[in-house]
């Protein structure tokens, strides 16, 4: 489980979230939606020790984060939502290969991870490819590819569809719901709900740093314009 704790962060001294406090359970598939601005990307980035709260605590599977930042981001797989913040490598198979190789696995379970995760965004067969070389859609795949091939409990992405063409979101889609069947958590900050609503239980709305909904799909699908957010077609 990953309990988020009275969690205040301020840019400047102006809180971009104010005080919200929620659990999210293991194998639970979340949205988190809002307006541009309502707080989103801080919030699941203190998910693993990316950012330091300001007042309240992060724990995951009941370990503060910030006591054990390593176990946190093992547990707590992010996608940004520009891939090449997430790169550490010049070539597609070299950046997957660098997570779970420093998890110490053997060569075999590593290229297993590897042949698995890029299989799933439909990158299979382009290891020895240079990132640089590679468009906004492909670079985005990739980066995918490295959270999947950690295996986390929770996986994070961050406005996740962003430049895929439609071939490579049914990949991604299909991926995602693999690994919720899996027992893997799953949480989507996006601001576009078309693709991941029927596959969610739970939508979280913030907006000005705050939860305004939060409540099954149908619970809160009447009320999402009043918080800024498109319902899906």
């Amino acid at each position: 489980m990953i309990s988020v704790s009275g969690l205040v962060h301020r840019y400047e001294g102006v809180a971009a979230v104010a005080g919200v406090s929620l659990a999210i359970d293991d194998g639970e598939f979340c949205i988190l939606a809002g307006p541009n601005g309502s707080g989103k990307t801080t919030l699941v980035r203190h998910l693993n020790g990316l950012l330091t709260p300001d007042e309240g605590c992060v724990e995951v599977s009941g370990r503060a984060v910030q006591d054990d930042l390593v176990a946190a981001r093992m547990a707590v797989g992010m996608v940004f939502q520009d891939p090449r913040d997430c790169f550490v490598a010049a070539t597609i198979g070299e950046d997957v290969r660098f997570g779970p190789e420093n998890l110490g696995l053997s060569h075999a379970e590593i290229d297993r991870r590897i042949e698995t995760a890029l299989g799933a965004v439909n990158m299979a067969g382009r290891e020895a490819e240079r990132l640089d070389r590679l468009s906004g859609g492909e670079q985005e795949r990739v980066a995918i590819a490295g959270a999947l091939a950690m295996e986390p409990d929770f996986l994070v992405l961050d406005e996740p569809f962003t430049g895929l063409d439609e071939p490579a979101r049914q990949s991604v889609l299909s991926r995602l719901r693999a690994l919720q069947e899996a027992g893997t958590g799953i949480i989507v900050v996006t601001h576009d709900l078309r693709d991941v609503f029927e596959l969610a239980d739970r939508v979280v709305v913030m907006r000005d740093g705050q939860i305004g909904l939060d409540g099954t799909p149908q619970e809160v699908l009447d009320d999402l314009p009043e918080l800024g957010v498109r319902p899906p077609c």
